[in-house]
């Protein structure tokens, strides 16, 4: 509770009631979009692009998931290492496949999914 309070007084909110509410939204929007059902979010990579192979199959991976990749960013993070970030908007089931081919490539450091389960109003536009 103390670092709830200690939150609160740097963000400049009194109302802790607001802010557990907010904060249980976001743990489950964060969560739920693993139960199914469209999402929309990005999924952050790094990799050591001097393993071989993993740019062309990091590079096939987005080819085979083109209906759910809306964007790619490729970044330089130094010689040896780069960052890629995808955004994707879909149905959850096919975002967790790309997800577990991403994970499973040799080379591949680190994988950040941040994807949100899109609310029922939303959805029609999202398909």
């Amino acid at each position: 509770m103390r670092e709830l309070e200690e939150c609160m007084k740097s963000l400049g909110v009194r109302n802790k009631s607001l802010v557990i509410r907010e904060a249980l939204r976001l743990f489950i929007s964060e969560h739920k979009w693993r139960a199914g059902g469209p999402i929309l979010g990005v999924i952050s990579v790094v990799y050591d692009h001097e393993v071989r192979g993993v740019d062309a199959k990091l590079t096939d991976i987005q080819h085979d998931y083109l209906n759910e990749i809306i964007s790619a960013l490729h970044i330089h993070v130094d010689r040896r290492n780069c960052m890629l970030i995808l955004a994707l908007k879909g149905d959850s089931e096919r975002v967790n496949s790309l997800l577990k081919e991403i994970i499973k490539l040799k080379g591949v450091k680190l994988v950040r999914p941040a994807l949100i389960s899109v609310e029922s109003g939303f959805q029609e536009e999202i398909k």
